[in-house]
């Protein structure tokens, strides 16, 4: 699971609010997928820069992550280096893409537990799940930076209703 901290648990939280809002999602896309919309979010890339970027070498965000290499100087490798900074695991990654995280999963009510991993709204339940287990992980440890935590609440409160 990826390392709990405001800056990735707001950069969910904002990935998930431009989709809701209709920022460009397509699956396919290397760059407007699941992981793409996060990339674009933490290493403040394009969508087009991510897809071309992950076009220098072959497969999709599962099989990038198997063959990363932080010391390869591949674009792809550089900029999941990024997100790895940010807390992440090559494994948050491959489940994001799928939306396969138990761990998060269990947190969704069972009746919207399962996900299609190319589905906006999933996406965004996701997103949402995730940084809400992210939050309630760091704040076992850390003092409450009320700031930073109502302003990503506030933003939460009008995505996704169930």
């Amino acid at each position: 699971m990826a390392q709990a901290n405001p800056t990735l648990i707001n950069a969910l939280r904002k990935t998930a609010d431009k989709l809701k809002k209709g920022a460009p999602y397509q699956w396919g896309h290397m760059g407007s997928c699941n992981c793409g919309n996060l990339a674009q979010e933490i290493t403040h890339l394009s969508k087009a820069e991510i897809h071309a970027y992950a076009m220098h070498r072959m497969g999709d965000w599962t099989e990038q992550t198997l063959e990363y290499c932080g010391t390869s100087g591949y674009p792809m490798d550089l900029m999941m280096t990024k997100m790895l900074e940010a807390g992440l695991s090559l494994e948050d990654l491959r489940h994001l893409e799928k939306l396969s995280d138990q761990s998060i999963l269990r947190q969704i009510p069972i009746e919207h537990r399962y996900l299609k991993h190319n589905k906006r709204d999933d996406v965004v339940l996701y997103l949402l799940t995730w940084a809400d287990l992210l939050e309630e992980e760091w704040l076992k440890t850390n003092p409450v930076d009320l700031t930073e935590l109502y302003q990503a609440k506030t933003q939460k409160a009008s995505l996704v209703k169930i």
